[in-house]
């Protein structure tokens, strides 16, 4: 397999920042799953996983290969797609078994492996002809070489032993010397059974014995009274008390053999293992070619089967500047709704164009603006690497490079702090984000103080509209950039939704146009079990700030203890309590006092 060189210019650029901000492949803890990749992966071979995730990294900007999957995806959903899956399951990854028979690394079980996924490609190939123009290809591509096949079948055992060294690998008949040698192995008591037959007979000693120790080795024993019976060309090995012990020339040439037999086999069985790599080496580039036709299959079935369990839409690529999504949802988060039955998406619509290339969003904290964001990047990801998009519909215009700046987080190894990581992931996206670049901004400014952010934001966000016109959404608590539209004609205001119920907030999710009234900040805390002292004060302090900014007042005491609230009259429930006499009451009456408490609790 060749090394060829990859200009970053034909790749849609995805920083790292956003690989980890989108968690494609980890998630912002570490782990491995929910993530995009953990939800598209249900391939059923390793190279197809590996394959999956090429094409999520490295989406391309040239829409030809992403066409051409979305062409065979489609044709997928219409043919046996399933029945290929199930032929799948069985392969191996020949990728990684071909890459080690060119290290001449390769175990032999790995080798029974690749022998039966070659039988499998055949089984394949029927089901993928007078489809798709790529699927017909991939089937002309899974022919396993010529002869590959036959000779693994006939050079290794169907159950071989784990390495070389051990033996047991070769399979019988493929070497008449091998053959030989495990045969004195196997037959050696049948050997010594049928001389001591037929020395007894030329000997006329009828208790003569052949037999074998570790010491003397094979010997022919005879006692010590037929010892003037041997013949002359028994050589004497050893005297006992009893009985003395030869050997013939023909023994010792058996004993020869025979003990050398299982060291020579072992030899043997290396050697001709040693040539078998040599044969497969020819076959290298053709296995190559079945791998990667295999691991594509299974990446495009993965992707088939996922657009139809989730639903998916087949996206469609314009020329013209765009980024048009209809009922678009967060694949990710939408499935873990699914999985803990937390209740459905709410899906949302986004229109970005030449018209439209900004949006400013407001809304409270958890109420899914970064969601939104997310949700947007990751549809433009997936039609970019040819896959069917979480939507209803999906225009796409040209896309060079998605960025994001979202969250907050140090890097104290290299002595940034949370505000520098933040202004250097904002000008390193300034400095590369085109027309055609996708960029999400998460309440950028937020790390130093109101003036310094307020400033910072309205210029970054003056800088993406104007300079580098790139599609923007732009997510702020600063109400003062909602101004910013009335200004800059290719920005719009949208905001999340969320409504009050009582002293509560209940977010609704969906994206609607226009600013947000408020930020429901003191809501949000009082979800997080804040304590009511501190919301108590934060109310009065809120009420203060704003009622100070519309009378223009210069300095706010935010430090002033909240005025006493108003006094009023006992509750019912404390009126209950106080005319209550504990030591006064039965058992049941105190039952009946309870249930009557609790239904003036419920009342209130």
């Amino acid at each position: 397999q060749g090394i060829g060189v990859q200009q970053n210019g034909e790749l849609v650029h995805l920083p790292q920042t956003t690989r980890r901000n989108l968690e494609l492949t980890q998630t912002l803890r570490g782990e491995s799953s929910p993530t995009l990749f953990s939800l598209l992966d249900t391939c059923m071979t390793g190279m197809g996983s590996r394959l999956l995730r090429h094409w999520l990294l490295e989406p391309r900007r040239d829409r030809a290969p992403a066409r051409r999957r979305l062409e065979a995806i489609t044709a997928l959903r219409a043919g046996p797609w399933q029945a290929l899956r199930e032929q799948i399951k069985g392969c191996t990854d020949i990728e990684r078994i071909t890459a080690r028979i060119a290290l001449r690394q390769v175990r032999p079980r790995e080798l029974v492996a690749l022998q039966l996924t070659l039988g499998k490609t055949a089984l394949l190939r029927p089901l993928l002809v007078e489809w798709d123009d790529w699927l017909t290809q991939l089937a002309q591509d899974l022919q396993a070489p010529a002869g590959c096949a036959e000779l693994l079948l006939a050079a290794i055992l169907e159950a071989p032993a784990a390495l070389v060294r051990d033996g047991g690998v070769i399979a019988r008949g493929f070497d008449a010397e091998l053959d030989e040698l495990r045969d004195i192995q196997t037959n050696c008591d049948a050997f010594l059974l049928d001389l001591e037959q037929r020395e007894r007979a030329r000997t006329g000693i009828t208790n003569l014995r052949v037999q074998f120790n570790k010491v003397h080795g094979f010997y022919i024993e005879v006692t010590q009274g037929q010892a003037d019976k041997v013949p002359a060309d028994y050589r004497r090995r050893q005297t006992l008390k009893n009985a003395e012990r030869f050997i013939t020339p023909e023994l010792k040439a058996f004993e020869d053999k025979a003990l050398s037999a299982q060291e020579r086999a072992l030899a043997r069985e290396k050697c001709l293992y040693e040539g078998l790599l040599d044969s497969l080496q020819a076959y290298v580039p053709a296995l190559t070619q079945v791998a990667r036709a295999l691991a594509a299959l299974d990446a495009l079935c993965a992707l088939c089967e996922r657009s139809l369990t989730l639903d998916w839409c087949v996206p469609l690529f314009v020329n013209e500047p765009c980024i048009d999504i209809r009922d678009g949802r967060h694949p990710v988060v939408q499935a873990r709704l699914a999985e803990t039955s937390s209740g459905a998406f709410i899906a949302n619509h986004t229109a970005l164009n030449m018209r439209s290339r900004m949006q400013v969003i407001t809304g409270p904290n958890m109420g899914g603006k970064s969601t939104y964001m997310r949700q947007v990047a990751i549809i433009v990801l997936l039609a970019s690497i040819g896959s069917y998009v979480p939507a209803t519909s999906c225009r796409i215009g040209p896309i060079d490079a998605i960025h994001t700046r979202i969250g907050a987080a140090d890097d104290l190894a290299n002595a940034q702090s949370t505000f520098m990581m933040e202004m250097t992931e904002a000008a390193q996206i300034l400095q590369t984000a085109t027309s055609n670049s996708l960029v999400l901004m998460d309440e950028i400014g937020r790390g130093t103080s109101t003036f310094d952010g307020l400033a910072l934001a309205s210029a970054i966000a003056t800088h993406l509209h104007g300079k580098s016109q790139a599609f923007t959404l732009f997510a702020t608590h600063y109400f003062e950039l909602t101004e910013f539209p009335a200004t800059h004609h290719g920005a719009v205001n949208v905001h999340v939704s969320a409504a009050e119920a009582g002293r509560d907030i209940v977010f609704l999710h969906e994206v609607q146009p226009g600013p947000a009234s408020r930020s429901y900040g003191i809501q949000v805390a009082r979800l997080a079990g804040m304590p009511a002292a501190v919301l108590n004060h934060a109310q009065h302090a809120l009420e203060t700030l704003e009622s100070s900014a519309t009378a223009n007042q210069s300095q706010v005491d935010l430090f002033a203890a909240p005025p006493a609230p108003p006094s009023a009259g006992p509750s019912a429930m404390e009126k209950a309590v106080e005319a209550l006499n504990p030591d006064a009451l039965s058992p049941r009456e105190a039952l009946e006092a309870i249930y009557a408490l609790k239904k003036i609790g419920l009342q209130a």
